[in-house]
């Protein structure tokens, strides 16, 4: 079986540990296989809800909730640049994180998608879904779900 080629790497982050951990990644494989890295965060439509029967979605996001995420982005392309990752851009949209990481996927096709995983509990997962388990279903690429480093366990001495 020949190796996966990689022209075209995509990562969505949050500002999370995990998709700090997520990011750190795709620059990696980005550097190995020569690839271009493109940087998607989604500034989340969060719904409320005002009954249980019905959420209310806000039609936007508050502009600084956007700025936020646009902070993110250029930070993640500084951090690739500055790691030599030679074409690197980034966008910055507003709405349902797994829609439009889909329709951004579904218009600028890529070889890679990486994202960081949360680690809920099946319990909090079965209740809120999880944004990774979404698109390793749904994105119509190959998905990475980069989990953080489990902590290390301090060496015993020996006797």
């Amino acid at each position: 079986m020949p190796d996966p080629i990689f022209r075209r790497i995509t990562v969505a982050i949050d500002g999370s540990a995990n998709g700090r951990a997520a990011l750190d990644t795709a620059i990696d494989l980005a550097r190995r296989y020569d690839a271009s890295l493109f940087v998607i965060s989604i500034a989340p439509l969060v719904p409320v809800y005002v009954t249980a029967a019905e959420p209310y979605l806000p039609a936007t996001v508050p502009e600084s909730e956007v700025a936020h995420y646009r902070q993110i982005v250029g930070a993640a392309i500084h951090q690739a640049e500055v790691a030599g990752v030679k074409s690197v851009s980034g966008v910055c949209d507003e709405g349902v994180v797994v829609d439009e990481i889909l329709t951004h996927l579904e218009h600028h096709p890529t070889d890679l998608l990486v994202v960081g995983s949360r680690g809920l509990s099946a319990a909090r997962r079965l209740l809120l879904g999880s944004v990774s388990s979404a698109l390793v279903n749904h994105a119509p690429c190959p998905v990475l779900v980069v989990r953080p480093s489990p902590p290390t366990k301090p060496s015993s001495p020996s006797s």
